[in-house]
């Protein structure tokens, strides 16, 4: 039986078991179960698991790179702690959570990632080039401080959100946990709006 859009099932299915069981219970055989369909299946398409693996990361970098371009189109309008706050909950879904566990965890994959041009915490770096692109886009605006360390703000809202999201046994933080956070740190770079 013909399967189609093959790459799009095994990476809904591997997304799921991530949601579910965590990056430790995501293997080949636990991917094509959860996908209804042969191991082979998996090989035929990907050199091995790892390959597998970063073809799935790579592909929520690409989505990452994608809302980039309409986070700094929000630039100037609505508040910055706002957009700035519905962006990193986008950003750290349940998904990309487990996915950066996942990534520390597996040698094979940082390597295969590595080879694919992705250095640091793949998600998380393209994370804070997408906060660094608005803020910058926001300084650009007069919204932020001319002075906005940029360099400093974007890691620092990023790795903050992260540690927010990180804790996979509970739901994820109240919007008011992560627009707090949020204020905290850009609270020096805002300037207030024109009277």
């Amino acid at each position: 039986m013909h399967i189609h859009n093959v790459r799009g099932q095994l990476f809904e299915a591997a997304e799921r078991i991530l949601l579910w069981n965590g990056p430790d219970a995501l293997t080949s055989r636990a991917v094509t179960e959860e996908a209804n369909c042969a191991k082979g299946v998996l090989h035929r398409h990907f050199a091995d698991f790892d390959a597998f693996l970063a073809e799935l990361v790579l592909e929520r970098v690409r989505g990452i790179e994608d809302r980039t371009a309409a986070l700094r189109a929000a630039a100037g309008t609505g508040s910055v702690v706002d957009n700035l706050t519905g962006a990193l909950q986008d950003l750290f879904g349940p998904v990309t959570v487990a996915a950066v566990a996942l990534i520390t965890f597996r040698d094979g994959l940082r390597s295969r990632l590595r080879e694919a041009g992705l250095t640091g915490i793949p998600l998380a770096v393209q994370g804070t080039a997408m906060i660094a692109a608005y803020l910058t886009a926001e300084r650009e605006s007069g919204r932020l401080a001319g002075d906005a360390d940029i360099d400093t703000l974007a890691p620092t809202l990023v790795g903050a959100g992260h540690l927010l999201f990180a804790d996979r046994t509970s739901a994820p933080p109240q919007t008011a946990a992560v627009r707090t956070m949020v204020t905290t740190v850009v609270a020096g770079a805002l300037r207030p709006p024109p009277p």
